[in-house]
């Protein structure tokens, strides 16, 4: 079972969230012989985070709407991600903390061999903080799970 440096999915999810323009993103996307999708979310409840990452991973046929191991899979990448950018509390509103965050989603193989299946990376990053524009600082979180 080898993992090579092209097929590791964190690091693809990673560099695609940290994109600076679209150009950049798409030429990443390219790239990859896996799905795919990103955007952005702001809020003091981790719901809508969540929400907003399966959302868009639903629309754009990352995963499939009506099986439930692919959503059960996104949520697992997507909590684990947002433990990272939270550093362990998955708590915002409730302690006076908002996000504004981009997410990156990525699915495919990150193995040589087909039956190791299909995984699910979840990639954020942006700021956290108080809910006062200027008392926030950078996160980034990452959440991998196989589907």
């Amino acid at each position: 079972m080898t993992l090579s440096k092209e097929r590791r999915i964190g690091r693809h999810a990673t560099l695609l969230v940290l994109a600076d323009d679209k150009t950049e993103q798409q030429d990443l996307i390219d790239r990859l012989p896996w799905k795919s999708c990103n955007g952005k979310v702001g809020s003091m409840d981790s719901q809508k985070v969540v929400a907003a990452i399966e959302t868009a991973a639903k629309q754009t046929g990352v995963i499939q709407s009506g099986v439930y191991r692919e959503t059960h899979a996104l949520y697992h990448a997507t909590m684990e991600a947002l433990h990272g950018v939270t550093r362990g509390q998955v708590q915002l509103g409730s302690v006076l903390r908002t996000v504004g965050l981009r997410f990156a989603v990525v699915r495919g193989n990150p193995y040589e061999s087909e039956q190791e299946g299909e995984w699910l990376a979840v990639a954020l990053y942006g700021t956290i903080g108080a809910p006062v524009k200027g008392l926030e600082h950078e996160t980034i979180g990452l959440g991998i799970n196989h589907i």
